[in-house]
C-alpha cells in the first residue's frame, strides 16, 4: 500500500473525517473551578452575612454644658437599619462641658474618664476591642477659639486612642450644626419608624438646645446651597433643609438678654422675663424682674431678628439665616420639650395653652413660686418665664407657626426611644461603614475570585493539552481518503 505525506499535493481533496469530542473533561473542570470559587466565598472572611447581636456603638455627645456618653446595643440584618436592643442601651451625663477647659486645654481629657469607664461597664470587656467609639462636639466648642479649641481636642484623643475602644483620631471633633439637625431628624424619624419610606411621610424636627436652635425638615422647595442638604439612607434619598441657629439657643439667648439690660439698651424697669420679686446679679448689677410675658415676648422676637441686617435672602426668619415654609408635622425636643412638661401641658398642646401658662407663671409673685416649686431649683425655677415667651417668639412670630396649631409634638421620646442626635450619629455612622465596607469586601472578594478563575482556567488548559490525542494525517491513494492515525 503507498502512501505519502499529507502535504503531498492530489487531485482528490476530500475533507479529512473529524473524531467525536467527548466533553466529559470539560464538563467536570468546569464543576471543579466552580465549587473552588464557591467554597472559597463560603469560608473567606471578606464574606458578607448577617451581623448577629448584641453589638455596641458608642459616641459621647460633648455639649456646651455636659458631655453625655450613649452606649447603643444593637443587631443587624443585612441591608437593613440597626435593631436598637433598649434593655442594653444606656447613657450618662457628667458636668461641666469641653468648653469650660478654654483655661487648662490639656485636662479636657481627664473628663472623659468616667465616661469610658461607664461605656466599658455597659459594654462588657470582650467587646470592648471590637467597638467603635466617637466623640461629636457641638455648639459649645463651636464658640471657643481654634486653637484652644484643638488642644481640647487634642487632650480628648488622647484619652480615646488609650480607651481599648476603636477609635481614630478624626472620629473627635466638632460637627457643623447642621449636622446635628440631620442627626436629630434620623433619630426622630427612626424612632416613629419612617426611615426608608416615603419622603414626605417623615416628620420634622426643631431643637431648642443651650447654645444653638436646629431646625431640619423635608423641603420640596428649591433651596440656597449652603441649606440643602442630601441623606441618603439605604436604597431611600432625602432632600432636607437643615440648619443651626447659633446664639438662638435657649441659654445664649437669655445671656443676650442680660446683657442688654446691663447696658441700658433696653427701655424697662427691669427684666420682664423674670418674675416679680426675683432679682439677681449681673456683674455686679442688680436686675429686678418684673414678670411681664407680653414684653418678654417682645423683647424675646427682637432678639431672635438680630443679625437681620446681614439678611442676603428675600426673607430671614431668624437672623440672617433663610428658613422655607415649614411643610408637615414636627417634634420639638430639649428646651421645647422641658418648658411644656414643666407646665403638665399635653405634647401636641397648641402655642396658646404656652402662652397661657407663661403669662400666668410671669406674673405669679416670686415667694407664692417658691412655695408652690419647692422642689424646683431655684435658678431654674425662674427661667420658665423666659422661656415660655422666648418658644412663643420662636414658633409663632419667626416661623409662622399658628397659635392654634397642633402639628407641633412636644416630646424628646417616641416610644420607648429617646429622639436625641446622638442616636441618629449612632445610625448615619453604622449605615455609611456598612456601605464602605460592602464596597471594601466587593473590591477584596474579586482578586482572590479572578485568581481562582484564573487557576482554574490554566489547569483546564494544561489537562486538555496533555489529555489531546497526539495524531498524524495521511492520505491513503489506494482507498482515496484521508486516514487520521494516533502518534505514541
Amino acid at each position: 500500500m503507498a502512501m505519502i505525506d499529507r502535504y503531498k499535493t492530489s487531485r482528490r481533496s476530500p475533507s479529512p473525517t473529524r473524531l467525536p469530542q467527548k466533553p466529559r473533561t470539560t464538563i467536570a473542570l468546569a464543576l471543579l473551578a466552580t465549587a473552588l470559587i464557591l467554597l472559597f466565598l463560603s469560608f473567606s472572611p471578606y464574606r458578607t452575612n448577617t451581623t448577629p447581636g448584641p453589638l455596641f456603638g458608642v459616641i459621647i455627645d460633648a455639649g456646651s454644658s455636659g458631655s453625655r456618653i450613649h452606649v447603643f446595643a444593637f443587631s443587624q440584618q443585612e441591608g437593613s437599619l440597626p435593631l436598637l436592643d433598649l434593655n442594653r442601651t444606656a447613657a450618662l451625663r457628667t458636668s461641666p462641658g469641653l468648653s469650660s477647659f478654654v483655661d487648662e486645654p490639656v485636662k479636657a481629657g481627664d473628663s472623659l474618664e468616667e465616661l469610658i469607664w461607664f461605656a466599658k461597664q455597659n459594654v462588657g470587656q470582650d467587646s470592648v476591642g471590637s467597638t467603635e467609639i466617637r466623640l461629636m462636639a457641638t455648639a459649645g466648642l463651636r464658640l471657643v477659639d481654634g486653637d484652644v479649641r484643638e488642644k481640647i481636642l487634642e487632650s480628648c484623643r488622647g484619652v480615646l486612642r488609650e480607651s481599648g475602644f476603636i477609635f481614630e483620631d478624626d472620629w473627635a471633633s466638632v460637627i457643623p450644626g447642621y449636622d446635628e439637625g440631620l442627626y436629630a431628624w434620623t433619630a426622630a424619624n427612626y424612632a416613629l419608624g419612617k426611615l426608608g419610606g416615603d419622603p414626605q411621610k417623615t416628620i420634622g424636627i426643631i431643637e431648642l438646645g443651650g447654645a444653638s436652635a436646629q431646625l431640619t425638615f423635608v423641603s420640596d422647595e428649591v433651596l440656597p446651597t449652603d441649606y440643602m442638604h442630601i441623606l441618603k439612607l439605604g436604597k431611600t434619598t432625602y432632600n432636607l433643609y437643615s440648619n443651626s441657629f447659633l446664639h438662638f439657643g435657649q441659654n445664649s439667648a437669655e445671656q443676650s438678654l442680660h446683657e442688654l439690660l446691663k447696658s441700658g439698651s433696653i427701655k424697662s424697669t427691669g427684666d420682664p422675663c423674670m418674675p416679680k420679686g426675683y432679682s439677681y446679679e449681673k456683674e455686679m448689677f442688680e436686675i429686678k424682674g418684673t414678670g411681664n410675658f407680653t414684653e418678654c415676648q417682645s423683647v424675646s422676637f427682637d432678639l431672635l431678628r438680630n443679625g437681620k441686617e446681614n439678611c442676603t435672602f428675600q426673607e430671614c426668619r431668624i437672623g440672617s439665616a433663610f428658613v422655607p415654609d415649614l411643610q408637615g408635622h414636627f417634634l420639638a425636643t430639649e428646651n421645647f420639650f422641658f418648658t411644656t412638661k414643666f407646665f403638665k401641658l399635653d405634647r401636641k398642646s397648641p402655642l396658646s395653652h404656652i402662652s397661657s401658662a407663661g403669662e400666668k407663671f410671669c406674673g405669679e409673685d416670686w415667694v407664692t413660686l417658691k412655695e408652690r416649686y419647692s422642689s424646683t431649683d431655684e435658678e431654674e425655677l425662674a427661667r420658665y418665664c423666659f422661656s415660655s415667651a422666648y418658644i412663643v417668639a420662636f414658633l409663632h412670630d419667626s416661623l409662622g407657626i399658628p397659635m392654634d396649631a397642633t402639628r407641633i409634638e412636644f416630646a424628646n421620646e417616641v416610644g420607648d426611644i429617646r429622639a436625641e442626635w446622638a442616636l441618629g450619629a449612632f445610625i448615619v455612622q453604622r449605615m455609611a461603614s456598612i456601605s464602605k465596607n460592602s464596597a471594601s469586601i466587593f473590591k477584596s472578594t474579586l482578586a482572590p475570585v479572578f485568581l481562582i478563575s484564573s487557576l482554574s482556567l490554566f489547569i483546564y488548559l494544561s489537562v486538555a493539552k496533555y489529555r489531546r490525542p497526539q495524531t498524524k494525517t495521511i492520505y491513503d491513494l489506494e482507498k482515496g481518503r484521508y486516514i487520521v492515525t494516533r502518534v505514541a
